[in-house]
Formats: structure tokens, sequence, C-alpha cells
């Protein structure tokens, strides 16, 4: 079974307190569903229509992994502290 990744962009933080609420929960519950950070930050260098936007990749063993991380109730609860304090986009990808 291959690997799955997590990619989140964010393309407006509307309320940086609330990010950083949600960033307190959201990094241990994810990682204690499994996930391994391995980017979080702003893009060193953007190419072609890149945008610079706050990155953040984590790897989970599986697409199943991930979805129980996101459904679970410490993720839910830093879902709820972010509300709409940020626009992101959030994609699941299997690794080769």
């Amino acid at each position: 079974m291959p690997k799955a990744y997590w990619i989140a962009t964010y393309r407006s933080i509307k309320d940086p307190d609330a990010l950083a609420a949600y960033a307190k929960l959201a990094g241990p519950a994810l990682t204690s569903q499994g996930g391994r950070q391995l980017v979080r930050g702003m893009p060193a260098m953007t190419f072609e229509a890149g945008l610079n936007m706050r990155t953040v990749v984590l790897e989970f063993d599986s697409v199943q992994q991930i979805e129980a991380a996101y459904k679970s109730a410490a993720y839910q609860d830093a879902l709820r502290l972010l509300g709409d304090g940020a626009v992101r986009d959030i994609r699941i990808v299997e690794g080769v």
C-alpha cells in the first residue's frame, strides 16, 4: 500500500490567533494518528504559476489513516478553534 500525503496550502490567514490555537492542537492530533510532519512554512522559492502560500505536508502510511486522523475527535477540536480563521486548500495524494 503506498504512503499518502496531506498537502495543505493557506490561501489567506484571516485570524492569526485562531491559526495559532488550531496549530497547537492539530499537530499533536495528526501525529498521534501516525502523521509525520515533512514540511511546514513558507516556500523558499516558487516557479511558474506558484503562489507564495504557507504550506504543510504530512506523510501517513495510507489514505485510510489520513481519513481516520481527519475525523478524529482531537483533530475536529482543532478545526473548531480554527473556524473561519484561514482559507485553505487540503489535498490528499497517494505516493508512487
